[in-house]
């Protein structure tokens, strides 16, 4: 859903890559304000319901050190962050995604899981046997037996995603991003959820590979909108430690 890709079987094949990556925190004002520039020149991605929008919902995982929560406070690089993902609350589609950063760019590696995989990886349960899995589900597995690799918490939001081909472009509003700890629950609607952002501030998030066209760069300026860290995981993980 992030981005075009081709799925064959359980693999989710895209070119493995670097992309740049920026955020800002933005009000929703602001947000208003950018959608209406942007729809001129971007268009909706293909996934989104009748209001432009999806929610996303995913399960972090940390080792028995909370080392990724730890880099993330840090700032060490390169650093490397596991999820799986869903989309709407449904099942049929679960991905794993490995997000590796340096600096301003990220790689993301991900597959497709069936939802038995998704029991031996999230909850421990079900047949362990690694035939048959995706190798990024192979390598999350290992890390599970070796570092105590487990989910941590759950981020929700509502996007947003504008998108355009030049560039491979990705504009995405990133509103009511909220924490759980109940990652048992990671499939109910409704699982404690609380928000990690004061009321009317939300997420902007520009991705892109090579360039920046001029004109989605003018659009997206505005006064006031400084470029910011931000991990959703580290935010929302910091509530429950």
């Amino acid at each position: 859903m992030e981005r075009k890709r081709k799925v064959e079987g359980n693999y989710i094949r895209r070119p493995e890559k670097y992309r740049h990556e920026f955020k800002y925190l933005c009000s929703e004002a602001q947000l208003v304000m950018l959608a209406a520039r942007l729809k001129g020149i971007m268009r909706p991605d293909s996934h989104t319901g009748a209001d432009g929008r999806y929610m996303v919902k995913s399960l972090y995982f940390d080792d028995e050190d909370d080392r990724c929560f730890v880099e993330n406070e840090d700032g060490t690089g390169p650093r490397e962050k596991y999820r799986i993902r869903i989309y709407d609350n449904k099942a049929d589609r679960i991905s794993l995604e490995c997000k590796r950063k340096e600096s301003d760019k990220v790689m993301k590696k991900s597959c497709l899981l069936t939802q038995e995989q998704f029991r031996v990886l999230a909850c421990g349960t079900g047949a362990g046997d690694m035939k048959g899995m995706p190798g990024l589900a192979r390598r999350l597995l290992t890390l599970k037996k070796s570092s105590g690799m487990k989910p941590k918490v759950i981020v929700s939001y509502e996007r947003t995603p504008y998108v355009y081909k030049n560039g491979n472009v990705r504009v995405t509003f990133d509103r009511n991003i909220a924490s759980s700890s109940n990652v048992k629950d990671f499939f109910a609607e409704h699982g404690g959820r609380r928000l990690i952002l004061p009321s009317g501030q939300q997420l902007l998030e520009v991705k892109y590979d090579e360039y920046l066209p001029d004109h989605i760069y003018r659009a997206l300026s505005l006064a006031n909108m400084q470029r910011i860290t931000f991990s959703k995981y580290y935010l929302c993980r910091r509530y429950h430690l």
